[in-house]
């Protein structure tokens, strides 16, 4: 299957007439950087748009198209990870783009087209954006003939366990939708209470952390999944605009490619970390990257982002790169949409430095994802630095026990040696700017849900400020 985007690129030259001219706070802003719109030649020329910059100076309705909130069908919020939750107003139309996402993985990937499948949406619902939008992404689906039944029981392990007990059977597979830390407890949940999972030959769509190609084959033993490369797959999603690219088959044969060759993963990357890798549609969503190294992107819709500066760190490759790149140090991708390939590492805010080394939570997963680990732990953890009474520094991880596990010393000895090893493997600086004394963190394990590290209903954070 060769799929291509169904019409040329966005153009951001004409989105940005068009929001000059229809959006009241866009026409300010351009106003505010100098910049006449019947002047601008090229999209460079535009002002890169922010969250501080845009968002949060100017009103809600001024954002939107005609200056018109009452446009809206709904709105929905941001999770606030990063500072207060964001109102986003949305239509039917907005939801579109996302909607053929997740078409590309429910076809291509499950075959949700030909099987009858419950989809069970894990993730928060209420105004926070990831429940609603893919509940109404998947009824979309339903409405065009997809032979999907969705059933959103939101985050509630309980109920999550009792919909899939009940109604799991009665379906060819079922399609668990939600965070991967979250996905994961559902999952050891539904083994430590007897449910079968293979018999109910799951799937799992997964957005808003990076994980490594060890987690997605330990959840896929778990769960039951006979393929990983195409029963397993995330969506690249922010609230400013739904989602904006997701794995493929195709991308996640070449991550798993690429997990196993770090050193030519870094070297295509720059980065010791291995990226989430997505293909998106330029037609709908267009991407550039800042100067930085971040990403940018333009998408239309009932607020209008014009080269919006997401942050996230990452970068972009055609699909002709990519596929030359694979084929040049050995490896065949094989088939797969021809779609450009975007790769984004998440936040620069969520990385501790230590002894000049930037240390990054997607290390530390890989550590907790070893078998002599994983079983006794969420994959949650807190990182930062730590001083002690002679003022020297060192590697602090609070780790989250799976429920019913027991703290003891030698599962502190295990988790923090398996820790180091990955950070050793994976993190060249890491490697050698840490003494050795140094290099083996200080491992706290913590009962699950633990209040002060782990509290239940609050999107979790994998650092913290250095303390002392």
């Amino acid at each position: 299957m060769h799929e291509t985007s169904g019409t040329e690129p966005l153009s951001v030259l004409s989105l940005f007439r068009d929001a000059a001219g229809s959006v009241p706070a866009y026409a300010s802003f351009l106003r505010e950087h100098g910049v006449d719109p019947s002047a601008v030649g090229d999209p460079s020329w535009i002002p890169l748009m922010t969250k501080s910059n845009y968002h949060q100076r100017y009103g809600l309705a001024e954002r939107c198209r005609g200056g018109r909130l009452d446009a809206a069908a709904m709105v929905a919020v941001s999770s606030g990870s990063s500072g207060r939750p964001t109102v986003w107003p949305r239509t039917v139309e907005d939801e579109r783009p996302v909607t053929a996402r997740f078409e590309q993985v429910f076809r291509d990937g499950f075959r949700a087209d030909q099987r009858s499948t419950l989809a069970v949406v894990c993730f928060a619902l209420g105004n926070w954006v990831g429940g609603m939008y893919t509940v109404a992404a998947c009824r979309q689906l339903a409405a065009g003939g997809y032979r999907i039944t969705v059933a959103a029981p939101g985050n509630d392990v309980d109920e999550i366990l009792r919909v899939i007990g009940e109604l799991g059977p009665l379906f060819e597979q079922t399609v668990l939708l939600g965070y991967p830390p979250f996905v994961k407890n559902v999952v050891d949940a539904g083994v430590a209470r007897g449910v079968d999972w293979p018999s109910l030959r799951v799937k799992l769509v997964l957005a808003g952390e990076v994980f490594s190609e060890q987690w997605r084959d330990l959840m896929a033993a778990r769960a039951g999944i006979t393929d990983p490369e195409s029963g397993v797959a995330s969506l690249y999603g922010t609230a400013d605009a739904g989602v904006l690219g997701n794995e493929t088959p195709l991308s996640v044969r070449i991550r798993r490619f690429l997990a196993g060759r770090p050193d030519l993963a870094s070297g295509l990357f720059g980065d010791s970390r291995l990226p989430t890798l997505v293909q998106y549609d330029p037609a709908a969503r267009l991407f550039e990257t800042a100067g930085d190294g971040t990403l940018v992107f333009s998408a239309g819709g009932t607020v209008p982002l014009v080269r919006y500066h997401i942050a996230d760190e990452g970068g972009l490759f055609s699909y002709a790169e990519m596929v030359s790149f694979c084929r040049e140090h050995g490896f065949e991708p094989g088939d797969g949409p021809e779609l450009p390939f975007v790769h984004f590492f998440g936040r620069s805010l969520f990385t501790v430095s230590f002894f000049g080394a930037n240390v990054y939570p997607e290390n530390v997963t890989v550590g907790l994802e070893q078998p002599a680990v994983s079983g006794w732990t969420t994959g949650r953890f807190v990182l930062s630095t730590v001083e002690d009474a002679d003022r020297d520094r060192w590697l602090s991880v609070v780790v989250e026990l799976a429920p019913g596990a027991v703290a003891t010393p030698e599962r502190e000895r295990l988790a923090a040696e398996s820790i180091r090893a990955e950070l050793l493997r994976l993190n060249s600086e890491f490697a050698h700017y840490v003494p050795a004394g140094h290099q083996l963190p200080r491992v706290e394990l913590r009962a699950a849900d633990d209040p002060e590290y782990f509290p239940k209903g609050v999107k979790h954070r994998y650092t913290r400020r250095p303390a002392g």
